[in-house]
């Protein structure tokens, strides 16, 4: 599984690079706050809203831990699509989030 460090994606979110985040925790969760720009589709939406995903660009799962992410990684990675995971989760995101 290819991680991404949460520092490293606060630098591409910082820096407007045009970057894809999906967070896949739940509704509640995403509710009290996400990284800026993050797309929410929660874990269990994932398979039926595949469409909404670029497939052309590289995506980053997040989720609160690391866990779920990890599952929507390996979902989209057998589809064929460019994924890292955020190792840690949200618990070690430090920077600015968006409710």
């Amino acid at each position: 599984m290819k991680e991404i460090k949460p520092e490293e994606v606060a630098k591409k979110v910082k820096s407007d690079e045009d970057v894809s985040v999906i967070d896949v925790r739940e509704d509640e969760e995403v509710a009290e706050g996400k990284i800026p720009g993050a797309t929410h589709i929660p874990l269990g939406e994932l398979p039926d809203r595949l469409d909404e995903i670029d497939q052309s660009k590289e995506h980053i799962m997040v989720c609160r831990s690391g866990g779920r992410s990890g599952k929507a990684y390996q979902l989209l990675d057998e589809k064929g699509y460019k994924v890292r995971n955020m190792s840690g989760g949200m618990l070690e995101w430090k920077d600015d989030v968006e409710k």
